[in-house]
């Protein structure tokens, strides 16, 4: 790649995640619940990060937004560059000043992240006056103008309503209001449509995807859910243990997946389409083990249908394949020679 090129790339990006570890102190020992992860996100784009629960997903999402509860948790090493930012480097207040204006993010249950004795209006409108500096009637007007963007019907009154007396879909769609009333750069959404229905997941899908277009806003959406990655995400990474095992576009993760985890999760997709007598839902057997006990060398190894001895010695680095696919796989290196 020339210089020229590798410029091009840089410039573009908006987030870039090197060798980052997140670890939590425990009486147990050390968790290292993210452990080297490397990432890069460009922008307008949407970047998913799937695994099932407990690989790391959304504590990579509270280190990019230095949330971490301490004083357990800390971000060992690594950078998180935003817009070329160091976000690592900063104090605690010019985060404040970043979250909010520069990233955002949707929380997993809107009702828990909602205030519930403050009206809509009022927690919308407080994120615009604290980051924009607007007076209170003009961030009530901006308030009313994003929930509007968003889909809610009589904005205008709906500023009035408290969290319980909207539905899961409408408290989802004022998270996202909120999220995106700064126009931040980058937009984090964890799990955003876990516990809706799935007329409800496709509209708030649609609803992000419509506004990243028309505001060119980044999206790392966090999900155990393929399916929701293959309707939303350009890129892919597959996170499992703490660690990246699979990154490549998505249409490459869903037709030529390389990682045997990637591969399970894929089978365990339920389809439309006919299917042979003998074909089936094929479950991944076991669990993702314990950070407290990872054994030696690959972290898949006691679920992986294709285990080796190399794979029970020393872990894989994750090394890239083809052109922009990355695997961390020993049988990989092999067939690579």
């Amino acid at each position: 790649m020339s210089i020229n090129a590798a410029q091009r790339i840089l410039e573009n990006e908006v987030l870039r995640i090197e060798n980052l570890k997140t670890w939590f102190e425990t009486p147990r020992g050390t968790v290292r619940a993210v452990d080297g992860v490397d990432l890069s996100l460009e922008r307008g784009k949407t970047l998913g990060v799937v695994g099932e629960s407990g690989c790391g997903k959304t504590v990579l999402a509270l280190s990019i937004l230095k949330l971490v509860p301490r004083p357990a948790g800390r971000i060992v090493s690594g950078r998180i560059l935003l817009n070329g930012m160091d976000l690592l480097a900063m104090s605690d207040e010019e985060m404040r000043r970043v979250r909010g204006r520069c990233i955002s993010m949707i929380f997993q249950e809107p009702m828990t992240a909602l205030n519930p004795v403050l009206r809509i209006g009022e927690q919308v409108s407080e994120v615009v006056r604290l980051h924009q500096g607007l007076s209170r009637k003009d961030a009530l007007e901006r308030t009313v103008e994003m929930l509007g963007k968003v889909g809610i019907p009589s904005p205008e009154k709906r500023v009035r309503d408290y969290p319980h007396q909207l539905s899961g879909g409408m408290r989802q769609r004022v998270m996202i209001a909120m999220a995106l009333s700064c126009n931040p750069s980058l937009l984090l959404a964890d799990e955003p449509t876990t516990a809706l229905d799935v007329t409800i997941q496709a509209q708030i899908l649609e609803l992000i995807r419509r506004i990243q277009e028309d505001t060119g806003t980044s999206v790392m959406i966090i999900t155990h859910d393929l399916g929701v990655i293959s309707e939303a995400a350009h890129s892919v990474a597959v996170m499992y243990a703490g660690k990246i095992v699979e990154y490549a576009a998505a249409e490459i993760i869903f037709s030529r997946p390389l990682h045997p985890y990637t591969t399970g999760l894929l089978k365990s997709i339920p389809s439309l389409e006919e299917r042979d007598e003998k074909e089936y839902l094929e479950a991944i057997p076991g669990a993702v083990p314990s950070l407290f006990e990872l054994p030696a060398g690959c972290s898949y190894q006691d679920r992986c249908p294709e285990v080796e001895p190399a794979c029970r010695v020393e872990p894989q680095e994750l090394r890239e394949c083809s052109p922009g696919h990355f695997v961390r796989c020993w049988k990989e290196r092999e067939r690579k020679g």
